[in-house]
């Protein structure tokens, strides 16, 4: 910008210009809204009242003069300074590179995975360490959801082969800690492939308790059916074709108390399964008739099970008896509208206005981050500022509406709580 070299400059001169050609530098400008919403008010001038509004840029001076002379004495050409030394802007001279996949490409082979470092580290501190590891463009904090800095960063060199040189350097400690340094390239590689393996073994693991949980359902399934042993009577002749549950639970009525009977009605034959013994209450029941133990007239034959004949069936009933009880909850019972309810037979709430939430969909941020580029070699911020005067508002969710229904609590489901995590964290500006 002007032709004092930049080694006349002092540790702030130098911090502020390194700041602000952060702010207009490839890796920066495409991602930062505010900023290029600034350079198109005004041919790509922004007031210098704009940029002390930045938090870093604040944070080290809000001086005018102070400013204008830290970007005098930079060589890079990145910035110009207006006539009326009230602006500046990034010189038409120096474009912002296409971001395309061939960019990108080239980003990613200068781009190095480092962590080891602590969680209390500023940006400044992380600066000073990288200082005497090669020619560093940018670094990027990667931070949790809840901004909480991870310990780890990514750090873009000016060439391949600076990044390379960096990654081959042993023993690399910030201060005792030893630090794991990979190319971001293998950094994804190795990410992808601890994933695979730490879906397989969740699927193994889902697949074992599965197992368990057959075996010990197999388990209780015995212990029932040793439980019920000698409670099952079969019965079998020629029998009307309106014999019906109701028949048999009044022919046993007081002798015996019925839990289940497996019958349908035009059947010639079905079973008996007692809540105690069944030869007792067929035996009860056959007194109480004159030994002519009946079904509607017709003669029936009686039949007591017992060894494989009699497991087998205990094993349908069980099964029949939980599918009942899977149809039962399915359908959730009358009084909760399974068949549309009162409203929609026209009833004495049609008419009214319903409330309808507003769905918000949540999308988890990516892995990788935006690649980007620079033909400068600065050590530079790791993401872009907005004035704090021009932060948007966040308007908090409005809560949705409970619906008007009752439902049973076991019926619903809790919605799987979706935890959002992100690989790319950015440094507070």
């Amino acid at each position: 910008m002007a032709e004092n070299g930049a080694q006349q400059m002092s540790l702030l001169e130098k911090k502020i210009d390194d700041q602000i050609e952060y702010y207009f530098g490839d890796h920066n400008l495409p991602r930062d809204k505010f900023l290029k919403e600034q350079i198109q008010l005004d041919d790509g001038w922004v007031p210098l009242e704009t940029m002390i509004k930045f938090n870093r840029l604040s944070c080290l001076t809000t001086d005018f003069k102070v400013i204008l002379e830290a970007l005098s004495k930079s060589q890079s050409g990145l910035l110009e300074i207006s006539e009326d030394k009230t602006k500046i802007r990034r010189s038409p001279s120096k474009p912002l590179p296409e971001i395309n996949d061939q960019y990108k490409d080239v980003i990613k082979h200068r781009s190095v995975y480092v962590k080891g470092f602590p969680t209390d580290i500023t940006l400044d501190e992380l600066k000073e360490w990288f200082n005497d590891k090669g020619n560093v463009e940018n670094i990027q904090m990667r931070r949790t959801l809840q901004r909480q800095f991870k310990g780890s960063v990514f750090v873009v060199f000016d060439t391949d082969v600076s990044a390379k040189k960096f990654v081959a350097q042993k023993d690399l400690k910030y201060k005792d800690a030893e630090m794991i340094v990979l190319l971001k390239e293998d950094y994804f590689t190795k990410k992808n492939e601890d994933r695979k393996h730490h879906r397989a073994e969740v699927k193994a693991k889902a697949k074992h308790e599965k197992e368990e949980k057959q075996k010990q359902a197999e388990d209780e399934e015995m212990k029932s059916l040793d439980e019920q042993t000698g409670c099952l009577l079969k019965f079998s002749g020629e029998l009307e074709d309106q014999t019906s549950r109701e028949d048999l639970q009044e022919l046993f009525s007081g002798h015996g108390m019925i839990k289940w009977i497996d019958f349908t009605r035009g059947a010639k034959e079905g079973t008996i399964l007692f809540k105690s013994n069944a030869k007792e209450a067929l035996d009860k029941a056959k007194a109480a008739h004159g030994d002519n133990l009946q079904i509607k007239k017709k003669d029936v034959t009686w039949e007591l099970l017992e060894g494989d004949d009699e497991k087998e069936t205990l094993k349908k009933i069980i099964e029949d008896q939980q599918q009942s009880l899977n149809r039962k909850r399915g359908r959730g019972g009358r009084k909760f509208g399974g068949r549309g309810g009162r409203r929609e037979r026209g009833g004495r709430d049609q008419g009214k206005l319903q409330y309808q939430g507003k769905k918000t969909t949540f999308e988890s941020e990516d892995e990788c981050d935006p690649e980007t580029a620079s033909a400068e070699k600065k050590v530079k911020d790791e993401e872009a500022e907005a004035p704090l005067s021009q932060q948007p508002k966040t308007e908090p969710a409005s809560p949705k509406k409970r619906a008007l229904d009752d439902v049973k609590a076991e019926e619903v489901g809790e919605p799987a709580s979706k935890q959002l995590k992100t690989e790319n964290g950015s440094g507070k500006q």
